[in-house]
């Protein structure tokens, strides 16, 4: 028989839909040799099958532990968000929320430094330094925000209200708001010296969930309508 035009695309289709094949010519099959990736030396059909099973087995158990390594950091990070909402919870002096919601944040999630200020809060905590004055043009900034910024410290307003501000490099701005499209009554601002703890292309989902928890406890500082 002429092979002449047949393809090995052709001979693959031919074995792929002719499964009794080999079956019946079993010889064909024992002498097929293949080079092994693990060296030049040749290996039986068989042996290659076996190798592709072990590798396609440690790939599995390498997702495997990659998964389990996931749930346990995000155990971790529930663990942490519990401590933290229960701490606020836990606050029954309202003038104390602001600080005690930052620095219980910074403790359970390692963050360097932390500020919050809520403008127009009531007039019982107009002295304290969370309701202190803030430009408008930060509040038009905050009211803006549709999700968390974060990106290197470029001299915002906000960068002003941590305790060593010279230090920060990246920072993390949050909005507060009572619902989702209102204006914003206050901003949660996180920082570090590390340029890359806040970067531009990370996610925000976790820091919105904060943002939105945040946004909860401390709109009870805010006067009553």
């Amino acid at each position: 028989m002429s092979t002449q035009g047949i393809t090995e695309d052709d001979i693959a289709n031919f074995l792929l839909q002719t499964p009794g094949f080999f079956e019946r010519h079993a010889e064909v099959l024992a002498s097929v040799q293949l080079t092994s990736p693990h060296g030049n030396r040749a290996v039986s059909l068989q042996e290659r099958q076996m190798e592709m099973l072990r590798e396609k087995i440690r790939g599995l158990e390498l997702r495997i532990v990659e998964m389990i390594r996931n749930g346990q950091e995000n155990m971790s990070i529930a663990d942490k968000l519990h401590r933290w909402v229960r701490t606020i919870l836990l606050t029954t002096n309202a003038g104390d929320l602001p600080g005690v919601l930052v620095a219980e944040l910074q403790h359970q999630f390692m963050i360097p430094q932390g500020g919050v200020r809520i403008w127009d809060a009531a007039s019982a905590f107009a002295t304290l330094p969370f309701a202190k004055s803030v430009s408008d043009d930060l509040k038009s900034f905050a009211t803006s925000l549709t999700q968390p910024y974060c990106g290197i410290n470029s001299g915002f307003e906000a960068s002003r209200w941590f305790d060593d501000a010279a230090t920060i490099t990246s920072l993390a701005l949050i909005p507060l708001r009572s619902e989702p499209g209102q204006p914003a009554f206050g901003m949660l601002v996180l920082g570090s010296p590390d340029p890359t703890r806040y970067s531009a292309d990370m996610g925000t989902e976790f820091l919105a969930r904060i943002g939105e928890i945040a946004s909860a406890a401390l709109h009870r500082l805010l006067p009553v309508e």
